[in-house]
C-alpha cells in the first residue's frame, strides 16, 4: 500500500514518522550547509584575509545592516535567523536545477513550515522586547476594536509567505522540467538560468520579509 502525506509519497517510515522525498532532500541540503559552514570556518582560521573571509564579512555586514534598519538596533539572533532562512531557501531553490531533484520549496508543506517558523518568531521577539503583557496589549492598540484585524494580519501574512514561495518555485520547476523533457537540455538553459535567479530572489524576499516582521515586533516593543 502506497502512503501519501501532503501529496507526496512516503519513501519509508522512521518509526511512526513518515519520511518523504522533500524531507530527505532538505535534510541533505541542511547537512551540506553545515559542512560548508565548517569548511568556511576552517578556511577563515587559515587565511583571515582571503576571499572567503571577505565574502563572509560582506554577508554578515549586509544582514546586520538590514536588521539595524528594521529593528532599530543590533539583534544578533535576528541576523542568525534571517541569514539561516536565506541560505537554506537559496540552497533548496538551486538544488532544483540538479537532474531528478525536486526543490523542497516546491512543496507546500516545506514552505508552510518555514512560514510557521517566522510566525512563531514574531511573538518570541515581541515578548523578549516588551514582556508578555506588553506584547499582548499591542494587539489592542490603537483601538481594542482592531484586535480581529491584527490577528487576521498575522495569519494572512504567514499564509502569503508560504504560498508566494511555493507558487513561484513549483511553477518554475515544472516549466523547466517540461522544456527539458520536450526539447532536451541545451534549449532551456537560458530559462534555467532565469529560474536560478528567481530562486535567489525568492530566498532574499522571504528573508527580508521575515526580518521586517520580527523587527517590527521588536521596534513596537520599544515604542
Amino acid at each position: 500500500m502506497e502512503w501519501q502525506i501532503f501529496g507526496e509519497t512516503v519513501v519509508f517510515w522512521l518509526g511512526p514518522i513518515p519520511v518523504t522525498t522533500t524531507m530527505i532532500t532538505s535534510s541533505v541540503i541542511s547537512l551540506a550547509l553545515v559542512g560548508a559552514a565548517l569548511a568556511l570556518r576552517a578556511a577563515l582560521s587559515r587565511s583571515p584575509a582571503g576571499m572567503p573571509a571577505a565574502l563572509a564579512l560582506l554577508t554578515v555586514e549586509w544582514l546586520d545592516r538590514l536588521v539595524r534598519d528594521v529593528a532599530g538596533r543590533a539583534e544578533p539572533a535576528l541576523v542568525i535567523l534571517s541569514g539561516s532562512l536565506f541560505l537554506f531557501i537559496a540552497a533548496c531553490n538551486l538544488a532544483g536545477q540538479l537532474p531528478g531533484v525536486r526543490p523542497p520549496t516546491a512543496s507546500l508543506a516545506m514552505t508552510s513550515a518555514l512560514a510557521i517558523i517566522v510566525f512563531l518568531a514574531v511573538p518570541v521577539a515581541g515578548i523578549r522586547a516588551r514582556g508578555v503583557r506588553g506584547y499582548l496589549l499591542g494587539y489592542f492598540r490603537p483601538n481594542p476594536l482592531l484586535l480581529p484585524l491584527h490577528v487576521i494580519s498575522e495569519l494572512s501574512r504567514t499564509l502569503a509567505l508560504s504560498m508566494r514561495l511555493f507558487g513561484n518555485m513549483m511553477s518554475g520547476h515544472l516549466v523547466v522540467a517540461l522544456l527539458v523533457a520536450l526539447t532536451g537540455f541545451l534549449v532551456p538553459m537560458p530559462l534555467m538560468a532565469l529560474d536560478m535567479l528567481i530562486g535567489l530572489l525568492q530566498a532574499y524576499i522571504f528573508a527580508v520579509l521575515a526580518t521586517v516582521y520580527v523587527g517590527a515586533a521588536i521596534r513596537t516593543g520599544e515604542a
